[in-house]
């Protein structure tokens, strides 16, 4: 792994750039303080930092605690579902571009849950020095003001998210049953469930406009969602489970060495790939079916590819958004600023790799109609 020495030199982990110093202090509790000495740096700079993001968080909670409690969310959410590496954050950003009546959270928020609404103007300016130019594990821009998973948020405010792995990789089986919260106890599903809520009500605060959320793990947390919002809409983009298998391979390889306080690099071989898209969608053919037919929309990464504004019209339609015709100049500019991007290039799957997935996931392909 030859490429991934420059994400060692990496201060910190940047997903834990917010975390205040008793959720940062249970958490090393939790993985009984197993820092590696190559990433010892790291855990010293969250043990300053969390310090301070204590102190703005009292701050932010005493100034903003009382609006944020009477806020509600009025408009129910949009939540983009589909694996990692399906097209979820291309269609994240395409929806973004209507902020007439939608609105999203951004890279400083998810990373600064605690602290935004005070801070987001300096918190911001330091992370336009802390991140990568582009995402470790493909040529697409990082900015702290670009659409962004509310993953990370909800790993900081609850403690219950498969992230997690990424700071302490060889204690992943304690992070995996995040992924659907399948038997995972009611306290814990109960405090994900309120991070998810307050976090929706400090973005209601901050813009007024209805959600747009994205994390790939909402795939299999329909139920737990719609105990919450119970009119929440739902977009699920698949792509070709070879392909998302070869792309996820890809970004384990890399990504997680951004964040990891461990080695991580015999921690996502290709039968936890597996096993993860498994946990996945296992949950999500059984929920999505509960899912009233005007609140879910279902599209592939192929078509919004080869005809990115029919397909964004198609979802206007089905959930009955308005304003198609506002924002299409909109898409339309954004889609030729990225018209030269260009996907990574993965070689070809060895045959015997291609027959296992097509065994392992034989559901995704017979439900899309890709062939194996």
């Amino acid at each position: 792994m030859s490429d991934v020495t420059q994400f060692r030199r990496f201060m910190g982990a940047y997903s834990l750039l917010g975390i205040p110093a008793a959720r940062w202090w249970r958490l090393l509790r939790e993985n009984q303080f197993a820092v590696d000495p190559a990433f010892s740096h790291r855990a010293a700079v969250h043990s300053l930092t969390s310090l301070l993001n204590s102190a703005l968080s009292r701050r932010e909670a005493r100034v903003y605690g009382t609006a944020i409690a009477r806020t509600q969310v009025t408009e129910a959410p949009i939540f983009i579902l589909g694996h990692h590496r399906s097209g979820t954050t291309h269609l994240h950003n395409l929806l973004a571009l209507d902020d007439a009546q939608l609105a999203y959270p951004n890279t400083c928020q998810v990373i600064f849950p605690f602290t935004f609404l005070r801070g987001e103007a300096a918190q911001s300016a330091l992370m336009a020095h802390l991140l990568p130019a582009q995402r470790p594990m493909d040529n697409m821009a990082v900015d702290p003001h670009h659409p962004q998973e509310d993953e990370f948020a909800l790993s900081l405010l609850s403690s219950c998210s498969p992230y997690l792995w990424f700071i302490f990789p060889r204690h992943y089986d304690r992070y995996c049953p995040y992924i659907s919260f399948e038997n995972v106890p009611a306290e814990e599903v109960g405090r994900w469930q309120r991070a998810l809520l307050s976090f929706a009500k400090k973005l209601t605060l901050r813009y007024g406009r209805r959600l747009v959320f994205k994390s790939p793990f909402h795939t299999a947390r329909i139920r737990l969602i719609r105990q919450i919002f119970p009119n929440a809409c739902f977009i699920h983009i698949c792509r070709d489970p070879y392909t998302v298998f070869q792309s996820c391979r890809h970004m384990f390889q890399r990504l997680p060495w951004t964040m990891c306080l461990q080695d991580p690099s015999a921690t996502f071989t290709d039968e936890r790939i597996i096993g993860q898209y498994t946990a996945v969608y296992d949950r999500f053919f059984q929920d999505k079916a509960g899912i009233p037919a005007d609140r879910f929309h279902e599209m592939h990464f192929e078509a919004l590819e080869r005809d990115p504004l029919g397909e964004m019209r198609l979802v206007y339609e089905k959930l009955g958004l308005h304003g198609f015709s506002a924002v299409e100049p909109k898409l339309r500019r954004y889609l030729d600023s990225i018209a030269t991007y260009r996907k990574n290039s993965l070689p070809a799957l060895p045959a015997p790799m291609q027959k296992r997935l097509a065994q392992a996931w034989h559901q995704s392909f017979e439900a899309w109609g890709y062939p194996t």
